[in-house]
């Protein structure tokens, strides 16, 4: 059932509806190709002078396998570049839905900050594996998020709008997500997202950030990551939390429930053509 106005079902040339990422990895490669690079935002391509028609560089790499649900694209300014300019990943969950896994969309002409990597040079998922502290002051000071390793292009919404169509093109309605980080989820709220779970957690961090807080206390000014006036913005909280400022033990135990929830608890979703209202965030001056 298509849901947005305008919007028509996906077939493959033989006629056939699409109804899952499983029946477009099936499509003869260039159907598959063209469908899965309509997702690519018209501005990236040409700012990259890219063709819409297709590219036969090899900057544009599609990786959509037959029998899985899944599929990922990169775009990148030179095919040889370890850095990529466009960077999607999605998946089809058991229940029909669309799972928004990664998308990155960089400024191939931005200065990069090796935030991603350690000091051997290997990557540290995330920091998962360790934290390049230089590299991450350096990229805060630029205005950077965590995890974030360059400017973006400020072409999220842009893509998104094509994304919730094509999802509605294949008759599903909702759109899951996982932010990895707090500015991620606030993020993710502007375009319409509601929480599955870790709502509650958003609600508690905003508040204990504001003044006479736990958190808003924390900022003592311990670290570079903990300043004294970075509750004020979603940049400077998100760069808190990333230091670990929820991972410390706290003095009220009801506190302590709540903000101690590991973060991959925080779950999100769309309903396509029904954005949510929720703002977790309130501005402070």
């Amino acid at each position: 059932m298509i849901r947005l106005a305008g919007n028509t079902p996906l077939f493959s040339s033989k006629g056939d509806q699409l109804s899952a990422l499983t029946h477009l990895n099936a499509l003869d490669p260039p159907q598959k190709e063209a469908i899965y690079r309509g997702l690519i935002p018209p501005r990236l391509l040409n700012l990259l002078s890219i063709p819409s028609g297709g590219d036969t560089s090899g900057r544009i790499r599609i990786v959509a396998p037959e029998g899985l649900s899944l599929a990922r694209i990169e775009v990148r300014a030179n095919p040889l570049d370890r850095r990529t300019v466009f960077f999607l990943d999605i998946a089809e969950t058991h229940y029909n839905q669309m799972e928004l896994s990664f998308c990155i969309i960089n400024d191939p002409s931005a200065v990069r900050f090796d935030v991603d990597i350690d000091e051997k040079g290997d990557d540290n998922c995330f920091c998962t594996l360790g934290r390049n502290i230089p590299e991450e002051i350096r990229a805060m000071n630029a205005g950077l998020y965590p995890n974030q390793t360059s400017r973006g292009l400020r072409m999220f919404g842009e893509f998104f709008y094509t994304f919730e169509r094509f999802v509605d093109s294949l008759g599903m309605e909702i759109i899951t997500a996982e932010p990895l980080t707090y500015d991620n989820a606030v993020r993710y709220e502007r375009y319409g997202f509601d929480y599955l779970s870790g709502r509650r957690m958003m609600l508690e961090i905003d508040r204990e950030f504001r003044p006479g807080g736990i958190l808003f206390r924390k900022l003592d000014g311990s670290t570079p990551f903990r300043q004294p006036g970075m509750e004020r913005t979603v940049h400077g909280r998100s760069w808190a939390i990333h230091d670990g400022i929820l991972d410390e033990p706290w003095d009220e135990m009801s506190y302590n429930e709540i903000l101690d929830s590991p973060w991959e608890d925080v779950k999100i979703y769309r309903m396509v053509g029904r954005p949510a209202d929720v703002r977790t965030f309130t501005p402070q001056t």
